[in-house]
């Protein structure tokens, strides 16, 4: 008896940081559960590793393609506009050899969908293909730009092209936090997010911490941090501070625990055996945030369009304090910690978006 041919799908992630990646490897593991086999054609420039870490059980083929801009990051909460809009500027409209290429690419490979996590080129690949196309979001680029206009007016024509590409998906499925709801979405999940792999003792221990020690993890959502003041906040000897990126190395100092930025700790893991979390309200976090149920002290970005959703979903659905800009900037975050662990955590009950997302992959695609 021949095994049975691999499932092959097209995945377009934005590299717009880790949180797109995070996304869309929730809902690649989700899929693979309810395939005895399927293949992946990833198409980003997130390095590789991070899909070896999170797909570690799934077949997979990484194609190093620009699939979007995004917005250009100095800093983690500073965005370069002028930067944005010149690579924009360079990449858009989309090289339609390089759409025929890559059409013909996934036609080859026998690609059943092309599902795109706001990576807009994938949808303009689909519809040259004549594949059905799947779009993954809570917010598209075209929504964010428009915050922008007025600053910098040469963003416009690059707004209506994207609103094009993004209303050409066949399928538009919308992940909590919301940022905007959209008539045409077929599928609204709740939070989509990795599962952790290990359970919290057995990371505490790794990571040194005892079991009366309050692990606080500060995490930036993948993108490295310097942190000025760690020392001044760990002299409280309740709390031992992980700090995912933040040395070149493993290094563990009094109750600090700095992390490299690609170290062997899971992300979700860490999170999962945090006692309080620390860390940049981007998407990735507040998901796995919320299925771990801990207490979460978030840092918003006010010249982000995506915050003020984020912030009203974690203030409804989440527990925790919301950390100012400029305690963050002054390293007064610290301050928050001893409210923070006075917080219970809560125990979810609701299913992971990723879950949901697969069961409609399987239904699109009658398997």
């Amino acid at each position: 008896m021949s095994a049975q041919k691999a499932v092959r799908v097209a995945y377009f992630i934005s590299a717009h940081g880790f949180g797109h990646a995070a996304r869309a490897s929730a809902v690649m593991a989700a899929i693979g559960e309810t395939f005895s086999s399927v293949h992946f054609d990833i198409f980003t420039q997130i390095p590789r590793w991070f899909f070896d870490e999170s797909l570690s059980d799934l077949s997979f083929t990484i194609h190093p393609d620009k699939t979007d801009i995004g917005l250009i990051q100095k800093k983690p909460m500073e965005q370069d506009l002028d930067a944005t809009l010149q690579a924009l500027d360079h990449f858009l409209p989309f090289d339609k050899e390089n759409i025929r290429r890559l059409a013909g690419l996934i036609q080859k490979q026998q690609c059943r969908a092309v599902i795109c996590d706001i990576a807009p080129l994938g949808l303009a690949v689909a519809s040259e293909a004549n594949i059905p196309s799947v779009l993954i979001e809570n917010f598209t680029w075209d929504w964010i730009y428009e915050e922008y206009v007025q600053t910098h007016p040469g963003f416009k024509k690059h707004i209506i092209y994207l609103n094009d590409i993004f209303s050409s998906a066949r399928f538009h499925i919308q992940t909590e936090p919301v940022c905007q709801k959209r008539p045409s979405t077929v599928l609204t999940t709740f939070p989509v997010s990795r599962k952790p792999r290990r359970i919290p003792s057995e990371i505490r221990r790794l990571l040194r911490i005892p079991t009366d020690g309050i692990m606080t993890l500060v995490t930036m959502g993948g993108i490295p941090e310097k942190f000025n003041n760690l020392e001044e906040v760990q002299k409280n000897q309740r709390f031992y501070l992980v700090v995912p990126g933040g040395h070149s190395d493993y290094l563990w100092k009094n109750h600090l625990v700095l992390l490299p930025h690609h170290s062997n700790f899971y992300h979700p893991d860490l999170i999962n055996a945090s006692d309080v979390v620390i860390g940049k309200a981007g998407y990735s976090t507040i998901a796995e945030v919320y299925h771990a149920g801990v207490p979460f002290g978030y840092i918003s970005r006010s010249n982000f369009r995506e915050a003020q959703p984020l912030r009203e979903f974690i203030c409804r659905e989440m527990n925790g304090i919301e950390i100012s800009e400029e305690a963050y900037l002054q390293n007064r975050w610290g301050e928050a910690l001893p409210m923070l662990v006075e917080i219970p955590r809560i125990k979810r009950t609701a299913p992971n978006g990723a879950e949901q997302i697969a069961q409609f992959i399987h239904s699109l695609l009658e398997l």
